[in-house]
């Protein structure tokens, strides 16, 4: 999204609350504009809550800046530490990992899809992440889930859900009936695709929720497949267009050992990842939400400083 938007927010936060009041782990998300700078500022403030350290290493990571975090040990679940493990804060586009969930479970990967032009104008309208897929491209279900998760297509969401709904508003639907069944109380989907509507604070969760959602993806070998992609390339075929889709998580080829998940951005929710990496016999997954409103990097050094802290 927008910088100026972003700095907009957080400068309405600043100016209700002066910076200085503190939000329990359970905090709702207010509805409204005026109300969503108040949770921006309040938000800004949580405190940090640690668990028990992996043995010989430091009680707690230092130096996150993500308002929201949590890191597990993927194969035992032990909780290794967090901040603002319940608290509700909006996801952006890691919402895209549970839409991939709804289609995957659906089954028919290689059911052939045509784009239509209202998910390109969809997009274009909420300013949106897009694989720049072409209006009249027929492609397959798998290479939507790679347009989906490699570069982040808004686009793609849209063709999805409405193929898998049938239609936006019952494939959202499908998303929360499944949240539901996964027990995730703190977590709501409002678009297939993160985007913030209708408000910046209509799609949230909690970084709890979202370990949950992260750990049930990668237990799908396709899911595990697509989100470990630094790039993915689409030659051009019967029916559909060449491709080139880039991955922005740079963990990806940066930080030895990491395998996914996704990266999310929009200007009340910040900058966020959903990670998971394995070194040898140990593996993480861990998350960040809201590291900074500005630099996309500060949730990559987050991640860094929470890997580096967990494989010890």
């Amino acid at each position: 999204m927008r910088l100026a938007r972003r700095l907009a927010l957080a400068a309405a936060g600043a100016a209700l609350t002066g910076g200085a009041v503190t939000v329990g782990p359970t905090a709702a998300l207010p509805a409204g504009a005026a109300s969503a700078a108040v949770h921006a500022a309040l938000a800004s403030r949580v405190t940090p809550t640690a668990h028990v350290a992996p043995a010989g290493r430091a009680p707690a990571p230092g130096g996150i800046q993500a308002q929201g975090a949590a890191l597990e040990n993927a194969a035992t679940g032990a909780l290794l530490w967090s901040r603002g493990l319940d608290t509700r804060r909006p996801i952006a586009s890691i919402t895209k990992v549970m839409t991939a969930l709804v289609v995957l479970r659906a089954g028919q990967l290689g059911r052939v899809l045509t784009v239509p032009a209202s998910a390109v104008s969809y997009v274009r309208a909420h300013d949106g992440s897009t694989a720049g897929l072409r209006a009249g491209d027929q492609l397959t279900v798998r290479l939507l889930l790679e347009a989906l998760l490699v570069p982040s297509g808004c686009d793609a969401a849209y063709v999805l859900a409405s193929a898998y709904g049938p239609g936006q508003t019952a494939f959202v639907a499908k998303m929360n009936a499944l949240a539901a069944q996964m027990k995730l109380g703190r977590t709501h989907f409002a678009d297939a695709g993160g985007l913030p509507v209708p408000t910046e604070y209509s799609t949230y969760s909690t970084p709890g929720d979202v370990l949950a959602i992260g750990r049930a993806a990668m237990t799908d070998p396709v899911f595990r497949a697509l989100v470990g992609q630094s790039v993915y390339r689409v030659a051009a075929g019967p029916g559909h267009h060449a491709y080139i889709w880039h991955n922005d998580n740079m963990l990806l080829t940066a930080y030895p050992g990491v395998i996914g998940i996704k990266t999310g951005s929009t200007a009340a929710a910040g900058y966020c990842l959903l990670f998971a990496a394995q070194r040898g016999q140990v593996a993480l997954i861990g998350v960040v939400l809201d590291s900074s409103s500005v630099a996309r990097g500060v949730s990559f050094s987050d991640t860094e400083q929470l890997l580096t802290w967990g494989f010890g």
